[in-house]
This record gives C-alpha cells, structure tokens and sequence, in this order.
C-alpha cells in the first residue's frame, strides 16, 4: 500500500505559477511510475503529466507542455508538478496517481493507476 498525500494548490490569477508536491509513504522511485490528473468542474479526469521509474522518460499532455513540469526527488519520496503561465482552464483538482510496474517504463495515460492522493485544488483567476 502506497499513500501518496499533495499539497501546494491554491488560487493564482492568470500567468502565474505554482509548484505542486506529491510525497509518497513508500520509496517509488524504481518501481512506480508516477503521474498528475485533474478534474475540472463537471469534467472527466485528466492526465496531465507523468515520469517514468527512475524519472528516465516524461510525458505531457498537449493542453499542459511547454508550460508544466514534471520532477521527482528520490531521497524525498516526492513528486512536483511545475505549472508555469497558468490559465483560467487550469482550474481543477489535481490529483497525484502512483502505478506498480516491474519492468514498462510506459505511463499510462489513462486512470489505470494503483494508488490516489486526495487532491489540491488549483484556481486559476483571469
């Protein structure tokens, strides 16, 4: 069992930034593959974003490269979510997502993920 717990969401007006933080309980740096979702209001949830094990391999949505970041820390058990020049359709919860994987070094980009934080909410003004 893995808790991931987020925090770092907040409300910001449009271009601004913030950095979200996913601290898991467990070590996942080898063997999970670890991504951001987000729900809008009335909305599917989303990939976002997502590293690789051993952060060898990164992928963004559309809506979201050039503009986020995603990293991790292994000495910490922590994943961040650099989110630049923020728009008002950024609004959502975004919610941290851990995936068991021995071997793939795929990410997932759908909500096929082992283990969910309880989500920060991110409120982008205009």
């Amino acid at each position: 069992q893995v808790r991931l717990v987020e925090s770092g969401g907040g409300l910001v007006q449009s271009g601004d930034s913030l950095r979200l933080s996913c601290t898991a309980s467990a070590r996942t740096f080898g063997s999970y593959v670890m991504a951001w979702f987000r729900q809008g209001p009335e909305k599917e949830r989303e990939f976002v974003a997502g590293i690789g094990r051993f952060g060898a391999l990164t992928s963004y949505a559309d809506s979201v490269r050039g503009r986020f970041t995603i990293s991790g820390d292994n000495a910490k058990n922590t994943v961040y979510l650099q989110m630049n020049s923020l728009k008002p359709e950024d609004t959502a919860t975004y919610y941290c997502a851990a995936r068991f994987t021995a071997i793939s070094n795929t990410i997932p980009t759908t909500t096929t993920y082992d283990y969910w934080g309880q989500g920060t909410q991110v409120t982008v003004s205009s």
